[in-house]
This record gives structure tokens, C-alpha cells and sequence, in this order.
């Protein structure tokens, strides 16, 4: 099994729908520029409240991913 190196890019996702959703719409979003994403690290969880309810979820991730050689 050959060493890897890795490059971290942070990245916000948002949603509406929850925080797994803000997460997989970063994630894909990311996918679209880079290649080989290996795994995120949640950095930050926010949210905005409108009357007592969550109106909307940012989830600020690191993302990693192998640079080729």
C-alpha cells in the first residue's frame, strides 16, 4: 500500500433541511472541482431561528483529498 498525501480544503454547506443535508450538499459541491475526496471533519455547526424554530443550518467541514503524484 503506497503513503498518501493529503490536501484539506474548509468548505459551508447550507440547508434548510438539516445538518446532514447541509454536509452532503458541501460534498457534492466539492466533488465537482476536485478529485479523489477521501474524507470531512465537521469544523463548525450554525444555525439561524425564526420564532423558536431552526430556519437554517451552515456546516463548515474540512475536506480531504489525495493529491496525485
Amino acid at each position: 500500500m503506497k503513503d498518501h498525501v493529503y490536501k484539506l480544503v474548509e468548505i459551508t454547506g447550507t440547508s434548510t433541511a438539516s445538518i446532514e443535508d447541509a454536509i452532503e450538499k458541501a460534498i457534492a459541491c466539492a466533488h465537482k472541482t476536485l478529485n479523489n475526496l477521501s474524507w470531512f471533519n465537521v469544523v463548525e455547526t450554525r444555525g439561524n431561528i425564526v420564532e423558536t424554530k431552526v430556519q437554517h443550518w451552515q456546516v463548515t467541514i474540512k475536506v480531504g483529498f489525495s493529491v496525485e503524484e
